[in-house]
């Protein structure tokens, strides 16, 4: 209900609407009940016209106030979900990468949409339309009372089965949609899940497994939804029967107390639409308490997103307007889960300017040492200072607009290969954006294809080769001006036709910043300032590259010797 405030107006008018509605209603039986009575019964022809005439214009007046109360209350809807919408993506943008670590896709995209869709429905289909019925079923009641109390407790002797029912159908749905709620956010993140991964499924040929599941997965959520809908399909009829036997029982007492003289006729005809305004809304009450029981559920998986503080603490003020360069890890160690530690009492110190080289056997670290610098992640224990200032101590947003990353893996959003390179940043122009591309030398193919700079690039770059999407993430980087680079083996994707580009531009980059290279080709190895030698979340060894070379039994030299001699020959 926080959400609607900034249109509380709309609010207010729904609720002062479906408060309206239900007399505007409940006055037509009675006008007919008066025309039949004093009118037809007399036969009085200039009253029976007035009387039309009257019911007409409540017709038209209830028509005008129903559309605007449907009106108003989607508008409502509508308007709560954009701005939730937007405050959702916000949050999710602002998640530290555990949660996405942690977290599937699918799972998100349901929260973020089918989710926030279902809260909607609170608006345009539960709570303002639940106040409409019960004030129709309050006014209609007392219509009813007014018009004929013995008929009104003959028509309410089924009530208390019709809310039995009601009661096991609200119980039984909620069960059922949660159950449905459940699955479908499985169902999405496999779908998203498979879809991306959808080459390796190829690849290994392993379509009819993965078939095979889904259909299990499918089978499951359409059982669920055949559960709700039996609760539907067995509620429905009850209410008819119900309404049937009210109807009937009205009318057997009601005949004969018309001819007893204790009923007007007038009260006997109009009954039966009274009965229409009670039990319509009582049969549909159970399905609006339903959705209102959806949308509190969806809102709590939502709610629930938004109150997960796993954002990085941003209470640094210190803006990062122009870094030298210095790096000190002293005594950093780091814990996904705070017990099984992935890195160990890391100490090293990288001046301004210098090119670190980052090498190990795989999971040794070396990534984790990046994000921390990133600020991805917190080091569980000890400290980071660039430039002699705790890492902390800077603002967040600053702190990063001042370093850039490279991946191995490149990822590129559906857009032009300028929003690609900008990231819509609006401060950086064409002609920056041409300058980098020239020195990185990714100029000419941009050029050379479809509309150069706009041309389109599908999700993730599917029309790109690894070595174009390798380039182009180079002159992202470049475009950014950082004055801290991290190259996380983003050289190991390029072809041979590509290297020595690469290898020219990277050279350029490294030379006018520092730089950290988790390194895959022997060649940025042997440029480096620095070499740090990981081992099992442990820094073994560190040192240049001829330094490491003359110790005895060392880990670089073993590494060196089987895995770079025969490429170090051939430079």
């Amino acid at each position: 209900m926080g959400l609607t405030r900034p249109y509380r107006h709309a609010l207010w008018a729904g609720i002062l609407l479906a408060i309206l509605l239900a007399p505007a209603a409940a006055l037509r039986p009675l006008v007919i009940q008066n025309m039949v009575d004093h009118y037809i019964y007399q036969f009085n022809l200039a009253g029976i016209e007035r009387m039309a005439v009257l019911l007409l214009g409540l017709l038209l007046a209830e028509a005008v106030m129903r559309y605007l109360f449907i009106y108003t209350s989607n508008w409502l809807a509508q308007s709560v979900v954009k701005d939730l919408r937007v405050k959702v993506f916000e949050h999710v943008t602002h998640l530290r990468l555990r949660y996405f670590d942690q977290t599937p896709i699918g799972t998100t995209t349901t929260r973020t949409i089918n989710d926030v869709e279902t809260i909607a429905t609170v608006f345009s289909q539960g709570a303002l339309t639940i106040v409409a019925d019960v004030f129709m079923v309050i006014a209609a009641l007392t219509v009813m009372f007014v018009s004929s109390w013995q008929l009104a407790w003959i028509c309410l002797l089924v009530t208390p089965f019709l809310l039995l029912a009601t009661y096991y159908f609200k119980e039984g749905i909620k069960k059922a949609f949660q159950r449905v709620r459940a699955l479908l956010s499985k169902m999405n993140a496999f779908l998203q899940e498979h879809i991306s991964g959808m080459r390796i499924v190829q690849i290994f040929t392993a379509e009819e497994q993965e078939l095979e599941k889904f259909k299990a997965i499918n089978q499951d959520y359409t059982r669920a939804n055949l559960k709700a809908l039996f609760y539907y399909a067995v509620f429905f009829p009850l209410i008819e029967i119900f309404s049937a036997i009210a109807l009937g029982l009205m009318l057997w007492w009601g005949a004969r107390a018309v001819l007893q003289q204790q009923v007007s006729l007038g009260a006997l005809v109009a009954f039966p639409l009274y009965l229409n305004m009670l039990f319509r809304p009582m049969r549909f009450l159970a399905d609006r308490f339903n959705t209102v029981q959806m949308g509190l559920i969806a809102a709590g998986r939502v709610f629930t997103l938004l109150d997960r503080q796993e954002q990085i603490p941003n209470t640094g003020n210190l803006p990062a307007e122009q870094l030298q360069g210095e790096i000190e890890f002293k005594r950093v160690s780091f814990a996904y889960d705070q017990e099984n530690y992935v890195l160990r009492e890391i100490s090293f110190h990288v001046l301004p300017g210098e090119t670190v080289a980052l090498v190990g056997s795989t999971g040794s670290g070396k990534t984790t040492i990046s994000n921390l610098l990133m600020r991805f992640y917190d080091a569980s224990e000890g400290h980071i200072y660039l430039d002699g200032t705790d890492i902390k101590a800077y603002e967040l947003k600053s702190l990063r607009s001042r370093m850039a990353m490279v991946l191995q893996d490149v990822f590129l959003f559906t857009g032009s290969v300028f929003e690609n390179i900008t990231l819509r940043n609006p401060a950086i122009t064409q002609e920056e954006v041409e300058q980098a591309a020239r020195m990185i030398g990714a100029h000419e193919f941009i050029m050379r294809l479809p509309k150069g700079y706009d041309f389109q690039v599908m999700e993730r770059g599917a029309r790109l080769s690894v070595g174009q999407r390798q380039l182009i993430s180079f002159v992202r980087a470049l475009v950014f001006k950082p004055d801290i680079l991290i190259l996380d083996e983003a050289t190991s994707s390029i072809d041979p036709e590509s290297e020595a580009v690469i290898q020219y531009a990277v050279e350029k980059l490294i030379a006018k910043r520092t730089s950290i290279i988790i390194a895959h080709r022997l060649s940025t190895i042997l440029h480096a300032d620095k070499i740090l030698v990981m081992e099992q979340g442990r820094l073994i060894e560190q040192g240049t590259h001829q330094e490491l070379l003359q110790k005895k039994d060392g880990h670089y030299k073993k590494l060196y010797e089987t895995q770079f001699a025969e490429a170090t020959q051939k430079l």
